[in-house]
């Protein structure tokens, strides 16, 4: 399996001013010094100032890597430093990118993480990088980096290995998504879900039932939307006793 390595982890630094009704972003994270406890919503002393559209059981750990920040890099015209994206784990060795939704990671000797979704860029986002259209020219980048849930709880650092240890055979990465949500990847995601093959938490099945409500209307078929999807609260990980977060 593919091994790679924590270059750097990242928490909040200080909360910032952006436009919007939140008014202030935790975007700004920066490498932090010696180890860090990953509990069950991230890493310990991390914020999501915005927690309705971040943070959250899914969207616990976000990681993006070294080598996509390197395409930026040339694309804006200046060095992407550690967490200037708002990650949590700045890697190096693992293509993060083109993870598969449902791949999980061995990081250090105790943390597993689970990719759920791609990163989708934001107003607060923009407003960082200061270039217009940002949100528009990330996403169609297709290099949107991975939100992770956290499958166990354990100690980091940087310098740790991170080791893939299961690829889904269904194939959509993140980054597939966030290119092209075609009908045919969800299907293969909710088929994957409703067999117990993969566990899609209530933000990631919601967009997968959008994509096909929207794909049975092209069709000429009902365009109800599906029920809707209930919010997380309290435990609601997936039954699985051998990864269960203690």
């Amino acid at each position: 399996m593919t091994t790679g390595v924590i270059l750097a982890l990242c928490r909040v630094h200080q909360l910032i001013e952006v436009p919007g009704n939140v008014g202030v972003s935790a975007i700004d994270k920066r490498p932090v010094d010696g180890p860090v406890h990953v509990r069950r919503l991230g890493l310990h002393g991390d914020i999501q100032a915005d927690r309705e559209h971040h943070g959250g059981v899914d969207k616990a750990v976000y990681a993006y890597a070294s080598e996509e920040s390197s395409v930026w890099e040339v694309e804006l015209g200046h060095p992407i430093t550690p967490g200037f994206f708002g990650e949590n784990l700045h890697l190096s060795g693992i293509d993060v990118s083109g993870a598969i939704i449902g791949e999980r990671w061995l990081v250090g000797s105790e943390v597993e993480l689970e990719v759920t979704m791609p990163r989708i860029p934001c107003s607060s986002f923009q407003h960082r990088v200061e270039r217009t259209r940002w949100i528009r020219q990330f996403a169609d980048r297709g290099l949107p980096g991975a939100y992770l849930r956290v499958l166990t709880m354990g100690t980091i650092k940087a310098g740790d290995s991170v080791t893939v240890t299961h690829r889904p055979d269904h194939g959509v990465t993140v980054s597939s998504w966030i290119t092209n949500a075609s009908l045919g990847s969800a299907k293969l995601l909710l088929d994957e879900h409703h067999e117990g093959r993969l566990f899609l938490g209530p933000n990631m099945l919601g967009k997968v039932q959008q994509v096909l409500g929207r794909g049975r209307a092209a069709m000429g078929g009902s365009s109800a939307p599906f029920p809707p999807v209930p919010k997380v609260t309290g435990n609601t990980e997936p039954s699985r006793p051998q990864n269960r977060v203690e």
